[in-house]
Formats: C-alpha cells, structure tokens, sequence
C-alpha cells in the first residue's frame, strides 16, 4: 500500500431505494484509519444498503460521508476508486464470459492509461493469490464458487485501496473456503488498510473485528470494541433470531 489509510466517517445517513421508503434512518459510523470495522445486525436492518451508499452505488436522501474529513458524498462510484475506495459486494459478481485475466484487467481500470503499472498491478496479484496463475485464461463464470471469490478478491485489490468495503465475503462458501476469505481479511488489517465488513457470519466477523456497529431497523443500535461484542455475542445473535 503505498499511502496512508484514511478514515471514513458516516453522519446522519438516510437512503432508501423508493420515495418516503427509507431502509437508513440517520445512521452515524466511523471506520478508524488502518482498522478493521464490521457492521452487524439483523436481516433487513440496512446493513448492505449503507456499503452501497459508501460505494457510491445509491445516492442518500440525507446525511454526509467523509473521508479523512473531505466530504464525498456526492461524488460518483469512478470517482471514489480514484480515490483509493474499493468494494466487494455481495454474491458474485464475476463477469462469466471473461478470463480471470481480463476480469483483473477490469480491476485496474483506473491505470488503463499507464500500461506499466496496470501490468505489475496484474503480476502482484497472481504473486498474492497465486492460486489464480494457472487458471488466468479459463472464463471466469467455470470456475467454483470460491474460485470466483478469490478472484472478485483479486480484482478488488488491482488499484491497491486504501479503503474497502466489503458486504458478505462468506456468503454461499464451505467452512473452508470462508476460513481462507477471513485469512485474506486478517491480512488487509495486517497491511494497515482501513476495512469496513457487513456479513451475516458473526462470530467470524467479530473474530477479526477491531470495532462493531449493531444496526436494528436503518438506526444505529450497539457499538463497542470487539472484547465487548465477544462477552454478549450469545444474547444479541438469539435477540435478532427472536429466540
């Protein structure tokens, strides 16, 4: 990573995906700098609906998002990967038709004019994922389901973000292969990025959480350090089961 990692910070957010429909009712977060923060909650409480605001995938009726203090909430997806923002989202999103190769390419859209550096962008990958060199000219979409993973990962990382925000990284996995995604997301935090994870996997989330937020209903709910979400982790997964 070759710059310092920002912090995002989120006030007052209200979207919704209809008029007078809003799934976030004044939703305020911070992600620290170079930490990894993991939103929480139960289905429907607008977890994915924030990354795709932070994305820059849905416009809020309301709010503001920062980074490192500048506000961009209206600048537009293309804009915020110049900016060092990455995101995975959730379920795959591999483009079946094209090679591993050319769907790395597409990662590194934004050094499409700077040959040089978008070919040692695509070598550092294959040296950090190494499982994807042998499999670089076959169509994306005939690969397993963690093999997409890995790659839809891969592509994520072409542009070297300093910011990622990533929305259910294990959904549809093995034991296994969620073991290997959450290894890769130990390492971000490792590397000193600054990561913003929502998955439906608590117990693993909060494993390697820095810092939590419990979304219930598009408000903001608990948050505290991982020690604390560790100790109540039982009570508040049978709360949002309703059991």
């Amino acid at each position: 990573m070759t710059a310092t990692a920002p912090e995002l910070r989120v006030e007052g957010l209200e979207a919704g995906y209809y008029a007078g429909q809003s799934v976030l009712r004044g939703v305020d977060l911070r992600a620290a700098p170079g930490k990894l923060t993991v939103i929480l909650g139960p289905n429907g409480a607008g977890k994915s609906t924030a990354l795709r605001v932070l994305a820059g995938l849905l416009p809020p009726a309301a709010g503001r998002v920062l980074v490192d203090g500048h506000d961009i909430t209206r600048v537009p997806a293309h804009g915020r990967a110049r900016l060092g923002i990455a995101f995975l989202p959730q379920g795959r999103s591999v483009f079946a038709a094209l090679t591993v190769h050319q769907n790395l390419e597409l990662g590194g859209w934004i050094l499409r004019r700077r040959r040089q550096d978008l070919d040692r962008a695509l070598e550092a990958a294959y040296e950090r994922y190494p499982k994807l060199r042998p499999l670089r000219d076959r169509p994306a979409g005939s690969l397993s389901g963690g093999q997409q993973r890995l790659v839809e990962i891969a592509r994520m990382m072409i542009a070297d973000p300093r910011l990622i925000l990533i929305d259910e990284p294990s959904a549809g996995l093995a034991p296994n292969l969620t073991e290997e995604v959450y290894e890769e997301l130990a390492r971000l935090r490792v590397e000193g990025r600054t990561v913003l994870l929502v998955d439906q996997n608590v117990r693993a989330a909060v494993e390697v959480a820095d810092y939590v937020f419990t979304l219930e209903s598009g408000r903001n709910h608990l948050e505290g350090d991982r020690e604390r979400f560790e100790r109540e982790l039982g009570a508040l997964i049978r709360a949002w089961l309703r059991v």
